[in-house]
């Protein structure tokens, strides 16, 4: 009788999926692609892992020639260069996760707090733009700007100062990237907190002005409240991408003068897998750094779970 009752209830379930697939067909038409998409290009990839544990020849079979087991892994974990690009790494995802982390979330607060909405559309506007520029780009524009030669060397030397090798300075490096990340997802990051303080209810601030609420006290006991579930949201996330810096960029800005302070994980990955052609090598490398991830976005849910109740599931 169970067995029967369990396909009888199995049947009621792909009735009722198949009613639901015919009734809002044009919505599952719709994500359809970017499922194809993620199957494609994200899942179907990680089947390559493997080689991080096999040897990889070109060539040959493209999941490897011999199980080699941990030989990679234990070759990157006694390698002096993979420490120090682990180094760089966590210096370069802190600084990015302290700094632009919260500046869209107080540009956001301060956008709100504008009155004239010309001015705010405006400032909106200039401050998304930075976000559409594409990296090659940006980093020409920043290598113009900094060049020995370039306005703001002419500024410094017009007031008094030694001209600087900005990109040839191993020591700029960090200050020059985290300033060139800030400025371009400044105004883009700033957009869901927009929309986040949108659906706070207005009712809140009249009776907290009535309650002779400043608007500091309001920013306080309401706004921040009322954007803390999308604030906890959007950590969770860049603490899961917290060692995946931006590789283009990264790549684009550095040069091997820069190597002390600006190598990265996945540009030493690059070099050692593609130019190296080390590929299993280079593999166990990505694939320790993706664990690495995967343990830092399940601490982090569980500690947000834990304080705030809020938490990506």
């Amino acid at each position: 009788m169970e067995g029967v009752s369990k396909l009888k209830q199995n049947q009621k379930l792909k009735n009722s999926l198949w009613r639901s697939i015919k009734k809002d067909w044009q919505l599952y038409a719709l994500i359809g692609l970017p499922v194809i998409y993620l199957i494609i290009f994200k899942y179907v990839p990680m089947i390559g892992n493997i080689i991080a544990f096999r040897r990889f020849i070109p060539g040959g079979n493209i999941f490897g020639e011999q199980w080699v087991g941990l030989q990679y892994f234990k070759m990157f974990l006694n390698d002096p260069t993979f420490y120090n690009v682990f180094a760089n790494t966590f210096i370069l995802a802190f600084l990015l996760l302290v700094i632009t982390f919260p500046a869209p979330i107080i540009f956001a607060l301060l956008l709100n707090e504008l009155k004239n909405r010309m001015f705010k559309r405006f400032v909106q506007t200039a401050s998304y733009l930075p976000h559409f520029f594409s990296v090659v780009v940006v980093a020409g524009m920043v290598f113009e700007l900094l060049a020995l030669n370039g306005p703001v060397n002419s500024l410094l030397a017009g007031i008094g100062f030694d001209k600087i090798s900005f990109m040839q300075l191993p020591e700029w490096f960090r200050t020059i990237f985290v300033s060139v990340d800030l400025w371009q997802t400044l105004g883009w990051g700033a957009i869901l907190y927009l929309a986040a303080l949108t659906g706070i209810n207005q009712e809140l601030y009249e009776a907290a002005r009535i309650d002779g609420a400043n608007r500091w006290k309001q920013t306080i006991y309401i706004t921040i409240p009322g954007i803390l579930p999308t604030i906890v949201v959007l950590l969770i996330l860049n603490i899961g991408n917290f060692l995946q810096i931006g590789f283009e960029k990264v790549l684009l800005l550095y040069n091997p003068l820069t190597y002390e302070t600006a190598d990265v994980i996945a540009t030493y990955v690059y070099r050692v897998g593609l130019e190296s052609g080390s590929f299993s090598y280079g593999t166990a490398i990505g694939l320790f750094e993706s664990i690495i991830g995967l343990v830092l976005v399940l601490g982090a849910n569980y500690l947000s779970r834990r304080i705030t109740d809020n938490s990506l599931w």
